[in-house]
């Protein structure tokens, strides 16, 4: 088992590329509360994705798209109070960046100075590089994403891989380059042929991080919840388990009610004690208040 040895600081923006010159792969998982984000530190994961996948894994919803501001904001707020050294990335939910080159640039303002993000992340290209372009002239680091978007999967066809046609593949790779051009730092391809996905990370000076796109990526990430078996909802093909933590916590969990059904817990051991003077005195007053009351026989 391997992990990044911990420096002290930020991880640099400027690494990530140099990372990618010594052929050392990125770390990136997603994170979405203290929990998550100190976990994410200990581990030496290089960067905490806030994604906008915790509109499903955290808030139940049926896709990424209901996810609001003011939910990714205190997500992010609480992710990056945990991740100390890891880049926080925060996922700038639909409808918070689509509108205009404005409203994207207030949005992600809120994001860097509410939130304490390091940057933020914008899915697609195309229209999309007016906004990067106006993120990346306020200062503001963005994160591109392209291939399967999940906010546009609807008119993707659904949750499945793209880039499966030459012409397809040539034009994930324009996006690719423009986004790059653009003042992307870095860039996710998600659900792209991993022969597709090599291609394009060899073409760009700026890393890639890969989901379901291959071992051709300069770095891979992963669903906190999905690699660690919390989450009930299907997984993708390219999700690796690591744990099933929730037959854990689900076991814990019926022997904590077991316990408590029985009279098993709390145990002596789980209580606190009163001095006797102490619980002498108190009984006395207690036994004052019934007199006065009328509630002692």
């Amino acid at each position: 088992m391997t992990s990044r040895p911990r420096t002290d600081g930020k991880l640099p923006l400027t690494e990530l590329v140099d990372m990618k010159q010594r052929r050392e792969p990125i770390v990136m998982v997603t994170a979405y509360d203290y929990p998550s984000g100190r976990i994410a530190d200990a581990a030496g994961i290089d960067i905490a994705l806030v994604g906008d996948s915790a509109a499903m894994t955290v808030l139940g919803n049926e896709s990424t798209v209901p996810a609001t501001m003011d939910e990714m904001l205190m997500l992010t707020r609480a992710a990056a109070r945990g991740a100390e050294r890891p880049l926080v990335v925060a996922d700038m939910p639909f409808g918070s960046f689509q509108v205009s080159d404005e409203e994207a640039v207030r949005n992600a303002v809120r994001f860097l100075k509410e939130a304490r993000a390091d940057a933020v992340k914008l899915e697609g290209a195309g229209p999309i590089l007016s906004r990067v372009l106006a993120l990346v002239g306020a200062g503001i680091p963005v994160m591109g994403h392209i291939g399967l978007t999940p906010q546009s999967a609807t008119m993707l066809g659904g949750f499945r891989a793209q880039g499966r046609t030459a012409e397809k593949a040539q034009s994930l790779l324009q996006d690719a380059r423009a986004l790059e051009a653009a003042g992307c730092f870095v860039l996710v391809l998600e659900a792209v042929p991993a022969e597709v996905a090599t291609r394009i990370s060899e073409a760009l000076t700026i890393p890639t991080i890969g989901i379901g796109s291959g071992a051709g990526c300069d770095g891979q990430v992963l669903v906190f919840h999905d690699l660690l078996g919390l989450y009930d909802g299907k997984a993708p093909r390219f999700v690796k388990r690591y744990a099933d933590l929730a037959d854990e916590i689900k076991d814990a969990l019926e022997r904590y009610a077991s316990d408590v059904r029985s009279g098993a817990f709390p145990a002596e051991e789980h209580t606190y004690s009163i001095p006797a003077e102490e619980l002498a005195l108190f009984e006395k007053s207690v036994s004052g208040l019934r007199a006065e009351s009328g509630t002692e026989t």
